[in-house]
Order: structure tokens, then C-alpha cells, then sequence
């Protein structure tokens, strides 16, 4: 049984960034690098493209693209974002990770589809690699929706970042053994109805206890939000109207 009359772990507290450290973010390495050879810029690179390509799959696949049209183009894209110093035309004034992702899938295949069609099928060598098989599956599990594929790249880029956070949020309680207490607060995530006396009850727990908890568990939900929303810009100014951007598409 869960314990809840002891004061809930400190690592439920907040873990946003500061200000001054904010040059720290993925992002805003990648972006100060521009096109220098740094290894970390490269890491913090392919860590937030091996967390967003799917975005970006789906993306291929809305224009009109085939399975596996859409797989070989998007690891190509991958092969030369990564490889290629194509980061010399990010700037700090552009600098969120989504718009220049979309940005730069745009410009490869309006320029380049004709020399990675011709590859040869499996042939194509990136750092990045990703399930083409569950990136499919995933994809004819969407809804059949007339949005265009910018507005569908922009929700599925919000549901990936809140799918992050969830999971996040997920293992540090699982790390102090309160996984429980994750799956009775996490439908209020989503709008959903929660008891606090019935999950007192469950848990053989005080409800104001309870109800203290779920207030905690909402605040680091929005902690982590705004945290992995800061990993993909380039300065402090711009995770608010990120956030917004997040909602919006999440509402279209």
C-alpha cells in the first residue's frame, strides 16, 4: 500500500531550468555551435532527432508519399541533418527545433527528391535509425482527417512532446515505488474525473493527503511540460508562445 501520509519525495519538485542555465538546453547548444565541429551540439542533435522523427515521418506521408517512399526520404534527411553541416543556416532569432525541422524536410524535398529516389532501396546509411515497420503501424492508426500536412505535423509534433512527458513523469514515480499513485492521478491529465475518497480508500490513505499529491503530480506534469519544450529552443523568451503553440495544435 501506498504510504501517503509521509510527505511526498522531493523529486516530485520542479526541474525547469533556470534562467542562467538555460544555454544548456539541447537546443540552444545546437544552435550556438551553428555550424562548428562540436560533439556535444552533435549529441544534443541526434537526441532530439531520435525523440521527434516521427513528427516528421508523418509529415512525408501526409504530402502523398508511400511507405516506403516516406522511409527511405526520411532517413536520407536524417543521413545528411546529421552529417552534412546543415546547421550553418540556423540562427538564434529562428531558433525552435520544430520550425527548423519542417523547414529543412520542406527545402529536401523540393530539392533533392529526385537524387534519394534513385538510391537504392535499403541502401541509404544514417546515424539515425528508427522502426520503419512500427513508424508505419503508428501512422495507420491516425485519424483520417483533411488537415494539411503542416497542421498534421504540428499536432502530432505536440502529442510526441506530452507522449515524452508522460513517460518521464511515469519513471520517477516508478523510481520511489509510487507507479500506483501514477495511474490514479493520470487520467485527470486528460480531462478525466477522479475520486480522491475513492482513491483514498484504495490506498488506505488520509484523502487530504491524497488530494495534496494530485496537486503536486499536476504542478511537475507542467514542470516537465515546460522543461522539454525549453530542450527545443534557443532562449528562455520563447517557451511561452511554444506552449501556446503546442495547445493550439493540440486543439485544431
Amino acid at each position: 500500500m501506498q504510504d501517503m501520509r509521509r510527505e511526498p519525495p522531493a523529486s516530485f519538485g520542479p526541474d525547469v531550468p533556470e534562467a542562467g542555465r538555460f544555454e544548456l538546453t539541447r537546443w540552444s547548444v545546437v544552435v550556438a555551435a551553428g555550424g562548428d565541429d562540436s560533439q556535444l551540439a552533435d549529441k544534443a542533435l541526434e537526441h532530439l532527432c531520435h525523440a521527434y522523427w516521427y513528427p516528421l515521418y508523418a509529415f512525408v506521408r501526409r504530402e502523398g508519399h508511400s511507405t516506403q517512399d516516406a522511409q527511405d526520404l526520411t532517413q536520407e534527411f536524417f543521413a545528411r541533418l546529421l552529417q552534412k553541416g546543415w546547421l550553418q543556416a540556423v540562427r538564434r532569432e529562428k531558433g525552435r527545433f520544430r520550425s527548423f525541422l519542417l523547414a529543412s524536410m520542406r527545402h529536401f524535398l523540393a530539392n533533392e527528391w529526385d537524387r534519394a529516389h534513385a538510391l537504392k532501396r535499403g541502401g541509404l546509411q544514417s546515424p539515425l535509425s528508427f522502426d520503419a515497420q512500427s513508424a508505419e503501424e503508428r501512422y495507420a492508426l491516425e485519424p483520417a482527417d483533411p488537415m494539411t500536412a503542416d497542421r498534421f505535423y504540428e499536432r502530432r509534433w505536440a502529442l510526441t512532446l506530452l507522449d515524452r512527458v508522460l513517460a518521464r513523469l511515469r519513471r520517477e514515480f516508478a523510481a520511489v515505488g509510487k507507479e500506483t499513485l501514477f495511474e490514479e492521478f493520470k487520467p485527470s491529465l486528460s480531462g478525466g474525473k477522479v475520486s480522491y475518497a475513492e482513491i483514498a480508500a484504495r490506498l488506505n490513505a488520509q484523502e487530504t493527503a491524497v488530494r495534496v499529491a494530485a496537486h503536486r503530480f499536476r504542478l511537475r506534469y507542467r514542470d516537465l511540460i515546460r522543461a522539454e519544450i525549453a530542450d527545443t529552443v534557443a532562449g528562455p523568451g520563447e517557451v511561452d508562445a511554444e506552449l501556446a503553440r503546442l495547445f493550439a495544435a493540440l486543439a485544431s
